[in-house]
């Protein structure tokens, strides 16, 4: 039975081959680098916010993102359960010393809507801590947004057989297993309770000012591309003239290097594969 967050497939699409996925995503990412760039030299400030079923793919799309960009401008903020003293605080207290300054790009591995979704099923807040979430979160986000912060979120939307699927190959492949847990078991077992959080979640957090992009991501590739090609769209910025560089000639006049004999080297496995075995 589909379920609310089963994704909608008005006609079939058509295959999207390897080749056409790379192309597109080495040109995203140039823009991605360029995006960078322009946030760095404006001293913006961004939030992306990605939420979504466990298995949607929301870990793909960040790495993609990530992948070409300088780690010290936009950084991965993916926080573990609360500690004790950190239960004590206001809700939102430790997702804001993770907040970006001028010139960062913060991108939130699941992020202050845990409340909103795996707490409240789990049982891990109080009814009385749900619904005040529900009072604080738009507030919350609306003086991000009018401190400067450009905010963007994200749900990865995705259907129980294409999760089944992706859950056992979690299962099966020996260097996916670490991604299966327990909460992956109850999620499964909730999927009905998740859905409902999701649709509260969104009928008291899909605002004007601060929307929900939804990503149909039962095709991890296409959810790549359309979410990275969003993200790009959502925020103006414009190409960075670099100077012309040129490199100076090194001198190593006086300069005399050790034996290469009294420094211990790694094996060198690559040098004895064949073109059958790489």
């Amino acid at each position: 039975m589909a379920s609310a967050d089963t994704p909608k497939h008005p006609q079939k699409k058509r295959k999207l081959s390897k080749e056409a996925y790379e192309h597109k995503l080495e040109h995203l990412q140039t823009e991605l680098v360029k995006l960078q760039e322009w946030v760095k030299q404006e001293g913006l400030k961004v939030v992306v916010v990605f939420e979504g079923r466990d298995a949607a793919g929301k870990g793909g799309v960040i790495k993609r993102i990530t992948e070409k960009l300088n780690p010290r401008v936009c950084r991965i903020v993916a926080l573990d359960k609360p500690s004790e003293r950190e239960r004590s605080q206001w809700y939102f207290q430790r997702y804001v010393s993770h907040l970006p300054g001028a010139g960062e790009i913060v991108l939130f591995d699941r992020s202050w809507y845990n409340r909103a979704g795996v707490e409240k099923v789990m049982g891990f807040c109080s009814d009385d801590e749900y619904e005040e979430f529900f009072r604080t979160c738009p507030e919350f986000e609306r003086m991000l947004q009018r401190s400067g912060i450009i905010l963007l979120k994200y749900w990865f939307s995705v259907s129980d057989e294409e999760q089944e699927k992706r859950f056992q190959e979690r299962i099966d492949t020996p260097i996916k297993r670490w991604k299966f847990s327990l909460m992956d078991l109850e999620s499964r077992s909730r999927w009905v309770a998740y859905s409902e959080a999701k649709d509260r979640m969104f009928a008291h957090t899909d605002t004007k000012e601060s929307p929900w992009w939804v990503v149909n991501a039962d095709n991890k590739k296409r959810a790549r591309l359309n979410c990275i090609s969003h993200l790009l769209s959502s925020i103006p910025y414009e190409n960075i003239q670099y100077d012309d560089i040129e490199l100076p000639e090194i001198s190593k006049e006086g300069y005399v290097r050790v034996p290469l004999e009294s420094q211990s080297f790694v094996p060198d496995i690559a040098s004895d594969m064949t073109e059958n075995n790489e």
